[in-house]
């Protein structure tokens, strides 16, 4: 499945792991919250960075307090109407100060997007049949955010409080007759 990091399909670097599945040496994996639990130690000593994946119905505080063992967290969509993953995203991100990958997968739809950027999302594991060119229109859509978010943007309100930027003169323009507009500069 194409990953989108960066606005960008990228290579992606995890494997998603099985619960049963031996563990690879030489990539890095991606584990359910129930094998992390299993296997902790072991996942710890091989040396590699790991990712983990919560579903939708397991929170976040499971894991509050062993974020810095995890490179990348994984919140799953079994389908496109349930929001939970959004709310795992935002305390992770808020709440808890993860500052890792956060990386939406499962049933991830291009109209979600800029919310899932919103809620603190930056990699996008999506199926095969996805535009990238798709995925950055649906980015770009909305440009003015009213509520503050996970991304970091200026909401309206701070935009409407910051001082205007002078703006620069223009330069006079001479019209057919040769004369100077009023209309473009005042004497």
């Amino acid at each position: 499945m194409p990953l989108i990091k960066d606005n960008q399909i990228v290579e992606d670097s995890w494997i998603t792991l099985e619960d049963a599945a031996s563990l690879p040496q030489d990539a890095w994996p991606i584990v359910s919250l129930e094998r992390w639990r299993a296997e902790r130690e072991n996942l710890m000593e091989a040396g590699v960075p790991i990712g983990l994946r919560l579903r939708s119905d397991q929170s976040p505080r499971l894991v509050a307090d062993e974020l810095e063992h995890f490179a990348v967290i994984a919140l799953e969509f079994p389908k496109f109407t349930d929001g939970r993953p959004y709310s795992s995203a935002r305390l992770l991100r808020d709440r808890y100060g993860f500052k890792g990958e956060l990386r939406a997968v499962g049933h991830v739809l291009r109209d979600q997007a800029l919310f899932l950027v919103r809620c603190g999302f930056d990699a996008f594991e999506l199926t095969e049949d996805v535009s990238l060119e798709a995925w950055r229109a649906a980015l770009g859509n909305i440009t003015v955010r009213f509520q503050a978010a996970a991304d970091g943007r200026s909401t309206v309100s701070r935009l409407r409080r910051q001082p205007a930027r002078p703006s620069k003169p223009r330069a006079p323009s001479r019209h057919k007759d040769g004369d100077y507009c009023a209309a473009c500069w005042a004497y």
